[in-house]
């Protein structure tokens, strides 16, 4: 009887079993134990379920699909968003004495590129590590689904949802991916996803009857801190000087390449041993700079969002972020690569009011209709289906940007792409669909808008700050955390007992709870998120995320249960 399907017709008898099973393999990995949610998710693999897990940095992810791979028949594909990663995931299979895996990537000399398919049409790979933009080729996507792969890894699986912090339009095509690759099991593997960003993974993926194994979003080992400063200079200088007198190592989060640069040059002259990283490095001085981190030689990184995905540091004893993130998702992640050895760390944000300005700035704009309107003419007129890049070459646009265009046309039903990965028109007229496409654009930007609003609430809250960051992904923390500056500051218990009060003033007659559906008479329909007792949160399904309090709401009746 095949693995996948040992627990169709049988009880816990079988199910042990397969534990057991899933435990030998480990063990024969060197892990005399699994983590909370690692066998779950292996088992749910082996049944023949789809899996999303999300999981915190260094809980070990990876090792959910590299178990699964020893236990299943067939090749394993595993979609990475980054070369380095990869590399780094190749090593790390050798050093397990797992079966051979290859990379196939852009970086790649031409005979590097020839013996990676060799290796794996002869059956002699059991994993292939692939970037989203090679999945985007035909003839890549045309070699793979000869070789019938039985598992397929989306690693960073958040960049596939556009509420994510990181969206990426080219893992938005996955969903083609596994159908054409005829519906491998599926597995996707992220450290930060609230609620919304999970539900549209299982939705882009295609996942059929998927299983979700959420695990571990409260780190209590990770002291959170918010220090508010009047200008950059002395922002600059207060980060510098936590920086010199913190344990190491430590990161430094910043916005701009610029920054990266000046922060590092700013702690080599205050005797730290630190390194610059960010995006416009050549990509032989990134790979230094992540070795350095990695063996120690550099104390600390001053970086960008580009350093970290993958970092594979447990003794991290510091993150500091020289102005706030986006995010709380794109936060909560980077903060997370601290304290993954369970001893204490630090994560405190040094920000100035007008940091949020920046953000909103950023994600103003209207939607690109001029280039929705080119790509819905032309695959309208064609008399047959047009591969995406004849299109790009025509239109002379980046692939990023057809991307994108093409993505909105397919989820207003006016566009649709091939097994082969080339786009037919579906229905309707041009301009009606590019009018619906701009929308759908406009209500992403509101919830861009709105993101940046909670990492301000965030910031600005009195109340613990745990619970808050907590509540933003859908966990409710019943008592104070105590590990947060507010909480050592005696504000988070003020603000405890002023809703206390007020609660008991309403007599209770405002219940919330999170996971409630509710309908604003302006901002329609949403899901509340957090309790605060005198402030709920609600995400609305086209307005994004809105804080509201609960006294006005008695007050008005704007918000509704359904």
């Amino acid at each position: 009887m095949p693995v996948r399907t040992i627990r169709d017709d049988a009880g816990p008898d079988a199910e042990e079993a397969v534990d057991e099973r899933i435990l030998e393999a480990a063990r024969g990995y060197g892990w005399p134990s699994l983590r909370p949610g690692q066998a779950e998710a292996v088992r749910a693999l082996l049944d023949g379920h789809d899996v999303l897990a999300v999981m915190p940095t260094g809980h070990g992810k990876s090792a959910i699909y590299q178990l699964a791979a020893k236990l299943l028949d067939g090749l394993t594909v595993v979609v990475s968003p980054l070369i380095a990663l990869q590399h780094d995931q190749v090593e790390q299979l050798e050093g397990l004495g797992a079966d051979p895996a290859v990379a196939v990537n852009s970086s790649q000399r031409v005979g590097e590129h020839r013996e990676a398919w060799e290796e794996l049409e002869a059956g002699e790979a059991e994993f292939v590590f692939l970037a989203p933009e090679q999945l985007a080729r035909d003839e890549v996507l045309e070699r793979l689904r000869e070789l019938r792969p039985s598992l397929l890894v989306v690693d960073e699986a958040h960049c596939v949802s556009a509420w994510g912090h990181d969206f990426r339009p080219d893992y938005l095509r996955l969903g083609h991916v596994v159908e054409a690759l005829g519906h491998p099991t599926t597995v996707a593997l992220t450290a930060t996803a609230a609620p919304p960003v999970r539900e549209e993974i299982v939705e882009r993926l295609r996942m059929r009857d998927p299983r979700q194994v959420v695990r571990g979003f409260d780190r209590p080992n990770i002291f959170l801190e918010v220090q508010r400063h009047s200008d950059d200079h002395e922002r600059r200088e207060a980060l510098v000087a936590r920086a010199v007198a913190e344990a190491k190592p430590g990161l430094v989060y910043v916005a701009t390449r610029k920054d990266a640069e000046r922060y590092a040059a700013d702690l080599v002259a205050a005797g730290v041993r630190a390194e610059a990283y960010h995006a416009g490095m050549a990509r032989a001085e990134r790979e230094r700079v992540h070795a350095a981190f990695s063996d120690g030689s550099a104390e600390v990184v001053a970086a960008t969002s580009a350093f970290g995905m993958g970092i594979d540091k447990p003794d991290v004893r510091f993150v500091l972020h020289a102005a706030p993130p986006d995010s709380l998702d794109a936060y909560y992640q980077e903060i997370g690569r601290s304290g993954r050895d369970g001893e204490p760390a630090l994560a405190a944000l040094l920000h100035r009011q007008e940091d949020f300005g920046l953000h909103r700035f950023r994600t103003g704009g209207t939607a690109d209709e001029e280039m929705l309107s080119a790509v819905a003419s032309r695959v309208r007129r064609a008399k047959e289906p047009v591969p995406p890049a004849r299109l790009r070459e025509r239109l002379e646009v980046g692939a990023s940007r057809l991307t994108a265009a093409v993505n909105l046309l397919e989820q207003v039903g006016a566009v649709e792409t091939t097994d082969e990965g080339e786009l037919v028109w579906s229905a309707g007229a041009v301009r009606p669909a590019v009018e619906e496409a701009a929308q759908i654009a406009e209500a992403r930007r509101r919830v861009d808008r709105s993101r940046v609003e909670m990492m301000r609430g965030y910031v600005e809250t009195g109340g613990c700050r745990r619970r808050y960051l907590l509540g933003y992904f859908g966990e409710e923390l019943p008592e104070l955390c105590g590990a947060c500056d507010t909480c050592r500051s005696g504000s988070a218990a003020r603000v405890e007992e002023a809703r206390a009060a007020a609660d008991g003033a309403a007599g209770g007659a405002d219940d919330w709870h999170v996971g409630q559906r509710v309908r604003h008479e302006a901002w329609g329909e949403g899901g509340v998120v957090s309790d605060d007792g005198d402030r709920i949160t609600v995400l609305f399904d086209e307005e994004g995320y809105k804080t509201l309090a609960v006294e006005v709401l008695a007050r008005t009746g704007a918000l509704q249960p359904l």
